[in-house]
């Protein structure tokens, strides 16, 4: 039988290229997406894939949500946390609205999603959980002291479930991505991109396959001897050793 697998902000840019990819592998996937309802049922008319829409960063929304999922589709044995949002600004002009935003969905939801799933993938003795940074949690950025917190956390929530993980068949890593052709870069102005792809190595943004390229490689069940890292895709823009 096939595992499920849900991908939160799955419906969209990487999620939704991580959510094609593991359906083409022979997942049975769930999407998850916040509020584009136009966009959420396109996607699933043109794919197929089960979508639910909930808060990611409320505990009590991943709860249901997962547990619909569930009864629609079975237990889930693999889970990407992939929704974000940016809110930048600088720290001195943040609101705590764009902290507690920032924080809510990108970092506060892994603690939901992983609450939703955890103790399932335990009984089981099976679990592949794989949470999306980025590089400017390793690095920072300027205007994004909160995007940058939340990303960071996710490498060190990353560690510790890894940790208490390990002994059940339960595998916990993160990605890192760096800049990676979305509609949230899209919407950055062109002089600016100009002088982030000038700081890429490679010459280049990445695309959403090749980060749903390693998504796939990590929950497989060969990858069991991987566990608490974070893989950087990011063209050599910041280099971690």
């Amino acid at each position: 039988m096939a595992r499920v697998a849900v991908v939160t902000g799955g419906t969209r840019g990487i999620g939704a290229a991580i959510s094609t990819a593991l359906k083409a592998a022979g997942y049975t996937v769930a999407a998850s997406y916040a509020g584009n309802d136009a966009a959420a049922q396109k996607f699933k008319d043109e794919t197929g894939i089960h979508v639910e829409k909930w808060d990611v960063g409320s505990v009590a929304a991943c709860r249901e949500g997962i547990a619909r999922v569930e009864a629609a589709l079975g237990p889930v044995e693999v889970l990407v946390n992939n929704a974000g949002i940016t809110r930048d600004g600088f720290f001195h002009k943040m609101t705590e609205e764009q902290w507690d935003e920032v924080i809510a969905t990108n970092l506060k939801s892994c603690y939901g999603m992983c609450r939703a799933v955890i103790e399932g993938m335990r009984t089981r003795g099976f679990g592949r959980i794989v949470n999306l940074s980025s590089v400017n949690g390793q690095k920072g950025q300027l205007g994004q002291v909160n995007y940058a917190a939340a990303k960071a956390g996710m490498i060190g929530f990353t560690k510790a479930l890894a940790l208490e993980g390990a002994s059940k068949g339960i595998t916990v890593n993160c990605i890192a991505p760096g800049y990676v052709l979305t509609e949230m870069t899209g919407a950055i102005a062109q002089p600016v991109l100009d002088k982030i792809i000038a700081q890429i190595p490679i010459g280049r943004m990445g695309l959403p396959a090749e980060i749903a390229r390693t998504v796939l490689y990590l929950v497989a069940d060969e990858a069991a001897f991987i566990t608490g890292a974070t893989i950087s895709i990011n063209g050599g823009q910041y280099m971690v050793g």
